[in-house]
C-alpha cells in the first residue's frame, strides 16, 4: 500500500520545536519529501538527519519569517520548490508564548513581538504558500493556533491568546477565500505538550503530529476552515 504522501512535498515552518519536529517526521514517514524551516540551523539539521537515517527525504532552509519578513517567507517557499520540485503541504508552526503578564502590564515590545511571531509570520508564510498553490493545482495548509480560545484563558497569557485567536480567524477567512482554488486550510489548537509539568492533561508531540498528518491527508477532504482543538478537555 502506498504511503499517504508519496510524491508530495511538505514544508514545515517552525520545524525547530517539538511539534514542528514531530510533524516533519510524521509527514516523512508517510512518504512526503519534507523541507523544515526556522531561524536556527542546528535543530533543523538534527531533524533532517533523523529523517534521512530513517530512509526519508528532507531538506532544510534557515528562514526567520518573523524577523526576516516577507522576503524570508518567499525564500522559504522558493527553496522548497527549487530543491524538491513543488509544494503540496504547508504546516505553519510558527509560535512563541512570551512572558506571562496581565494585560495592563504587558509592554508594547512584548505585544508587538507576539503578534509578529504568532500572526504576521504565519500570514506572510501563507501569502507565498497560497500564491504557489493557486498556480499549481492546490494544496493543504495547517496552522498552529492554541486551545486557550476554546478552553478558557490562563492569567498572564492574554496577549498570546489574542495573537492565536486572530490566527484562528485568519485561517477561517483564508479557507473560505481559497477553497475554490483547490487549497484546503485548517488549524490545530493544542493544549499543553510534554514539558516539565507533563501529566494526564498533556499530549505528546507525536500525538499532535498524528492530527496534522490527518488534516493534510485526503481522509479529511471535507474538513475546511476548522480549528481542531487537541487538549483532551475534561467532560466530568
Amino acid at each position: 500500500m502506498p504511503a499517504r504522501f508519496d510524491g508530495k512535498v511538505a514544508l514545515v515552518a517552525g520545524g525547530d520545536d517539538a511539534i514542528g519536529r514531530a510533524g516533519a517526521l510524521a509527514l516523512a514517514r508517510q512518504g512526503a519529501t519534507v523541507v523544515v524551516a526556522g531561524p536556527d540551523a542546528r535543530p533543523l539539521d538534527a531533524t533532517v538527519a533523523t529523517i534521512r537515517r530513517a530512509g526519508g527525504r528532507a531538506e532544510r532552509v534557515v528562514a526567520d519569517v518573523t524577523r526576516g519578513g516577507p522576503e524570508a517567507a518567499e525564500r522559504m517557499v522558493a527553496v522548497a520548490v527549487e530543491r524538491c520540485g513543488g509544494l503540496d503541504i504547508a504546516f505553519n508552526n510558527v509560535t512563541v508564548t512570551g512572558p506571562a503578564r496581565p494585560v495592563a502590564e504587558t509592554c508594547e515590545t512584548v505585544w508587538t513581538e507576539l503578534l509578529a511571531h504568532n500572526l504576521t509570520g504565519v500570514w506572510t508564510s501563507m501569502k507565498h504558500e497560497i500564491a504557489y498553490m493557486k498556480e499549481h493545482r492546490g494544496g493543504v495548509i495547517v496552522n498552529t493556533a492554541c486551545n486557550l480560545l476554546s478552553n478558557g484563558l490562563r492569567p498572564g497569557l492574554g496577549a498570546y491568546a489574542a495573537s492565536k485567536a486572530a490566527l484562528t480567524t485568519l485561517t477561517r477567512a483564508a479557507a473560505g477565500e481559497y477553497l475554490s482554488a483547490g487549497i484546503r486550510i485548517n488549524a490545530i489548537s493544542p493544549g499543553p505538550v510534554d514539558g516539565p509539568a507533563a501529566g494526564p492533561g498533556h499530549a505528546t508531540a507525536d500525538e499532535i503530529a498524528d492530527s496534522v498528518v490527518w488534516l493534510c491527508s485526503d481522509e479529511s477532504s471535507f474538513v475546511v476552515g476548522h480549528d481542531l482543538v487537541l487538549d483532551r478537555k475534561r467532560v466530568a
